[in-house]
């Protein structure tokens, strides 16, 4: 059964990949006391500051209940602020703080420091964000249809 080798398998590789990759991150995130969801947030805070917890869970493909530790953390940090709108108390706002902000240029120089660790081009990287990102659209279709 030559379906079945785990070599012909496409959820393996990306999988692995997947969390080699998120390893390379680690100690980059931990010099900035940031863990790798956290540091997920943090990316959708810093390109649009004051997103809704249901924006961010939307963004990130994560629910509220992955969510709401990972914004406790940050809150605690002092990194991140929960406010609910006065005209609908349902609605949390997240929005950086003075030191969330300030975090920022440390977070800047991630991106370079990992494609650096990977030895990876630029066109690499859009190569491989442009598959994954494919990919993932589809997924998404295919689940919009399921589910409706």
């Amino acid at each position: 059964m030559e379906l079945l080798k785990l070599s012909n398998q496409l959820c393996f590789p990306l999988y692995a990949l997947s969390r080699k990759v998120t390893s390379h991150y680690l100690p980059l995130l931990e010099k900035i006391g940031l863990t790798y969801p956290q540091y997920l947030v943090m990316l959708v805070l810093w390109e649009e500051n004051g997103v809704s917890v249901k924006e961010l869970g939307y963004r990130l493909m994560l629910d509220s209940g992955t969510l709401s530790p990972l914004l406790k953390k940050l809150e605690d940090r002092e990194l991140v602020t929960r406010k609910r709108l006065k005209e609908d108390e349902r609605i949390v706002i997240i929005s950086l703080t003075e030191s969330g902000e300030k975090l920022k240029e440390k977070g800047a120089e991630i991106p370079d420091q990992i494609k650096c660790s990977l030895e990876l081009t630029d066109k690499e990287v859009r190569e491989m964000r442009a598959l994954a990102t494919g990919l993932l659209d589809k997924i998404n279709k295919i689940e919009a249809v399921h589910n409706n």
